[in-house]
């Protein structure tokens, strides 16, 4: 194999990082010159035939077709007493967005995409947000896998797209797209205020009719941070919610005033304050006081509503971990995890518990993947729609209505896994036991195994159904979902245990679940693999470069693989700052380097490698992946392949079209038959 590698040419290239000098041989492949996009495309080829070799790939791409059946729909948005939905046609070479009475009615098209991809791919609504009163529609398409948008209007009476939409691209759907004001004639949005490589946003008001200007909220200006403004209808306060993983709501501004300028709120708070406009209260889960979370009330008016002695406590904490609000006609859904599964109380709107909701099982209910995106949630509706799944069912979707006993089953979930869940704990080597979830079939021990793992930025691995994983159980592998430190699913200490400078301890629990699992005999070694995405493909790299004989495979996902590199990328920076240390202070430097897969690579017998990046990715670039396999091929002494496939018009993964997803997942499930000499191809079974 390593004769077939695209050579890769070193460079004498050395990084002055905070007075630490740090060798960078592959610099040359950060460019994006014509030689590396050569050497891109024949490493995407040698990958591509070494992972079919000796497999029908029709049979495994079948598979995921089955298994994204039962994909997460895109639920419905609601204003004006009517469900606006993104809709994409069987083989359709757009989608579009419909009206409807019901959440899934079959309405009509409000607005139609065809001839706005790019590339041969159809573009990817990354949000939508009708206006409260229902005449306009607000959406972002992204047309090229980036997750970077563009705001496009549509008139909802006739479908018409409306000229006079603000030019500013957004860098992604985190701060939920626009926040319409409650009387429609205009909306915040945050966008980037130059190039998307730059890194720098802030928020901007545009006005139908009219311009767009900047939007002077007097904290976090400038920053490269992410803010949401939030409004309620009937409501006349605004609220600025700032910081994507632990949002807090730091300015507050009366819009009953026409002269009045944005005050400051809750500041210097370096905890969570996730919530609502509730009247004339700002209602949220906090964690400032309460590990697992409690609800508290802050009046909008207060003296001083940075003080949590004037707060309101109208839920205390309790065993589960608390995590968001959803307001529902004049209740607010209360979503908890009881060890990582979904519970959900209902609450009206004093704050006062009215009940519980039955959920379908032991699952999770869809939620964005950080706390500030879950606080867009427009014009609240009086029914509570939300999706459901588990580890072995699919996605379905439901619809409550406070009072009532039962959800009612909109969509049922389309896939049900010939799978069964277990429990388990591995214990650190700090004595903490780090739960994991087993999916598996009928099948015997030592089994091939897969562990999945994340473990970082307060964002909480779910026990939900995901198509790719799904594909490998029905393929007759055993799935272990790992529940890390430095993750949400138990609250604010456990993401803490792994933050920054102990961000060595979520590899320390990945380890000891990979090693309990060997000494129970669930597998063996040579039947082991691991994979992860972004801050989870970096979780991979040091796995696979520190303990390379703990492992059959390793897949990193959308990568991050040089923590020293991204330094040098805006973005990457401001994670890095926030997530892992300081580059300008030359021990933490030292530290980082520690810890970076990249910096990691010494000569030595590895697994096999199948490392997956997206092309237009703004996060972590290809960059890291490509630096990393010309590395990791130099260095490997063993005979397993290290394999490398930079798919073109994908991105992080948020915006990636589906028949691009589709044969990213097509492809790192055949590396993982044919790597652990998975039983066979099987399609899952229908509801």
């Amino acid at each position: 194999m390593t004769a077939a590698y695209p050579p890769a040419r070193t460079v004498e290239v050395f990084e002055d990082v905070a007075g630490v000098r740090v060798p960078d041989p592959y610099r040359w492949l950060e460019e994006e010159t014509e030689e590396v996009r050569q050497w891109q495309r024949r490493q995407a080829e040698l990958a591509t035939a070494a992972v079919y070799a000796g497999q029908d790939p029709e049979a495994v791409r079948a598979l995921i077709r089955a298994c994204d059946a039962g994909s997460r729909p895109a639920l419905p948005k609601y204003a004006a007493g009517r469900w606006f939905r993104m809709v994409s046609p069987p083989g359709g070479p757009a989608p579009v967005v419909v009206v409807a009475d019901e959440p899934f009615g079959a309405g009509r098209t409000v607005a139609d995409l065809a001839g706005s991809g790019e590339g041969g791919h159809p573009p990817v609504v990354s949000w939508l947000a009708p206006a409260p009163d229902g005449r306009v529609l607000a959406l972002g398409l992204c047309t090229d896998g980036s997750e970077h948008n563009t705001i496009r209007l549509f008139d909802v009476a006739s479908g018409r797209q409306l000229g006079g939409a603000p030019e500013q691209v957004l860098h992604s759907a985190w701060a939920g797209g626009v926040s319409w004001l409650p009387d429609s004639t205009g909306f915040f949005f945050l966008a980037l205020t130059g190039a998307p490589e730059d890194f720098r946003q802030a928020v901007f008001l545009h006005r139908l009719g009219g311009g767009t200007e900047p939007e002077p909220i007097p904290v976090g200006a400038g920053s490269r941070e992410y803010t949401l403004v939030q409004m309620s209808p009937g409501s006349r306060w605004a609220v600025a919610a700032h910081r994507v993983g632990s949002p807090v709501p730091v300015a507050v501004r009366d819009l009953s005033d026409p002269g009045g300028a944005w005050r400051p709120f809750v500041t210097g708070c370096s905890g969570t304050v996730a919530g609502h406009v509730v009247g004339e209260r700002y209602i949220a889960v906090t964690d400032v006081g309460a590990p697992r979370g409690r609800v508290v009330a802050i009046p909008l008016d207060a003296a001083d509503p940075g003080d949590p002695a004037g707060w309101s406590e109208l839920v205390p904490e309790g065993d589960t971990v608390l995590r968001s609000l959803t307001p529902v006609g004049e209740h607010l859904y209360l979503s908890e995890f009881d060890r990582t599964f979904a519970r959900v109380r209902i609450l009206d709107r004093s704050g006062a518990v009215t009940g519980e909701m039955p959920l379908p099982g032991r699952g999770a209910l869809a939620a964005p993947f950080f706390p500030l995106t879950a606080l867009a949630t427009g014009a609240p509706a009086a029914d509570f729609v939300f999706a459901f799944s588990t580890l072995t069912s699919s996605w379905g979707v439901y619809r409550h209505r406070p009072g009532e006993t039962e959800p009612e089953t909109l969509l049922p979930p389309a896939v049900v896994l010939d799978a069964v869940l277990e429990e388990g704990a591995a214990l650190a080597p700090d004595g903490v036991a780090v739960p994991y979830h087993v999916v598996r079939g009928a099948g015997g021990a030592p089994a091939p195994v897969l562990i999945s793992a994340y473990g970082a930025a307060n964002v909480p691995l779910l026990p939900q159904y995901q198509p790719d994983l799904a594909a490998f159980v029905a393929a007759g592998g055993v799935l272990v979902q790992a529940y890390l430190r430095g993750g949400g699913e138990f609250g604010r200490d456990w993401h803490l245990a792994a933050h920054r400078e102990r961000k060595h301890v979520r590899d320390a629990d990945l380890v000891a679940v990979a090693e309990h699992l060997l000494d129970t005999g669930l597998t063996t070694s040579d039947r082991l693999a691991l994979t992860g995405g972004s801050d989870g493909g970096l979780m991979c790299g040091i796995a696979l470069t520190r303990r390379p004989e703990l492992w059959r495979a390793v897949l990193p996902r959308a990568p991050l693989l040089d923590l020293v590199g991204g330094t040098r990328d805006p973005y990457l920076d401001f994670v890095i700052r926030k997530a892992w240390g300081d580059p300008d202070d030359p021990d933490e430097v030292r530290r980082l380097l520690g810890l970076s897969p990249y910096q990691l690579v010494e000569p030595g017998v590895f697994p096999a490698v199948y490392l997956q990046a997206g092309a237009t990715d703004p996060r972590c670039r290809p960059w890291h992946a490509r630096k990393f396999a010309a590395r990791l091929q130099a260095a490997q002494r063993g005979e397993a392949p290290i394999l490398l496939h930079v798919f073109e018009d994908a991105g992080h993964g948020a915006a990636t079209a589906h028949d691009v997803a589709a044969a990213q997942d097509a492809e790192w499930l055949a590396f993982l038959i044919g790597t652990l000499g998975l039983p066979g191809v099987s399609r899952p079974g229908p509801t």
